[in-house]
């Protein structure tokens, strides 16, 4: 129905309307696991991209061949030797990329630490049950004037002009750094973790709830706690390592590691946790990164009962 009556789709690879029909499909599938929301129509010129696979060849450290198109010339060099499954070629305010989908196999690290508990936060980023300390980027916080500057300039052009679409770039430059300095941030951290420790314990955060707070949305955003398990769950089998996802309703930050005594009055703005049963004083993040780290699944149970106490 599509070919007789559009003659561009000849002019295009086969494979860019294949996967958009596959990923609609995921689309829907989640839809109907309720899992996500039904998919919308997608709006033109926002996060646009298209995917291919067949004949892809790298044929030098700066030059790719993908089907319809050609040869394309990187600025950026290539993993040379490697053979592409398929690329995914996107726009980025005015650049191009294209990124594509190998298959490597694992290889295993040597470990300097069996088992590390990660406590995420906003005033940092990471605190390890080691007492290593990762400082957030907090990108948005540091470039939100000038964000705002940008944007307060773009006010009264006119939509479609050419001062308006070079505004427009500047803008889309700008949010693009942001999102690199986030990313190259949490691939540090996600590589470290994963390279050097057997087992990594992190909390399962409930990050659409966390958002909901309007005092604290802008910052937890800026962290990309989402982000972060995402890259830690792949890179944990890139490298060897095992990631195990500790009981939501698990007090973490309101139980004293050394005695088990628990607070449940402890507000967010008490950095220190101060326990009564055996008098010691922690660091707060410290303290549950030090429950995470000792965390074992036959505490559910346990964690079940302090939610029901909670919502009772």
């Amino acid at each position: 129905m599509v070919k007789p009556k559009y003659p561009w789709y000849y002019q295009s690879s086969k494979c860019a309307p294949q996967y958009a029909l596959r990923h609609l499909r995921d689309a829907w599938d989640r839809a109907f696991k309720k899992t996500a929301k039904p998919p919308r129509f997608k709006k033109k010129g926002r996060n646009d991209s298209f995917t291919l696979d067949g004949t892809i060849k790298v044929v030098d450290h700066y030059k790719i061949q993908v089907p319809k198109i050609g040869i394309l010339k990187t600025y950026e060099r290539l993993p040379f030797g490697y053979k592409p499954k398929n690329v995914t070629i996107s726009p980025k305010a005015n650049k191009w990329f294209i990124s594509f989908r190998i298959e490597v196999k694992s290889q295993n690290t040597a470990k300097s630490v069996e088992r590390v508990g990660v406590d995420l936060g906003v005033k940092t980023l990471a605190y390890l049950s080691t007492g290593i300390v990762f400082e957030g980027a907090k990108a948005y916080k540091r470039y939100e004037k000038l964000l705002a500057k940008l944007q307060w300039r773009n006010r009264k052009k006119v939509i479609g002009s050419n001062n308006w679409k070079k505004a427009q770039i500047k803008i889309a430059k700008l949010h693009t750094k942001i999102a690199n300095i986030r990313k190259d941030t949490l691939h540090k951290l996600t590589t470290y973790l994963a390279k050097n420790h057997g087992e990594i314990v992190i909390e399962d955060l409930c990050v659409q709830g966390m958002l909901k707070n309007g005092k604290l949305a802008k910052a937890i955003a800026d962290m990309g706690f989402y982000e972060f398990r995402r890259q830690l769950e792949y890179k944990c089998q890139l490298y060897g390592s095992k990631l195990i996802i500790a009981d939501r309703w698990f007090p973490s930050s309101k139980t004293c590691f050394l005695c088990g005594w628990h607070n449940p009055d402890l507000k967010l703005s008490d950095r220190w946790f101060l326990c009564v049963g055996c008098g010691s004083v922690f660091d707060r993040d410290w303290n549950a990164a030090m429950n995470l780290s000792r965390w074992s699944h036959h505490q559910a149970q346990a964690c079940g009962q302090v939610a029901a106490d909670s919502l009772g």
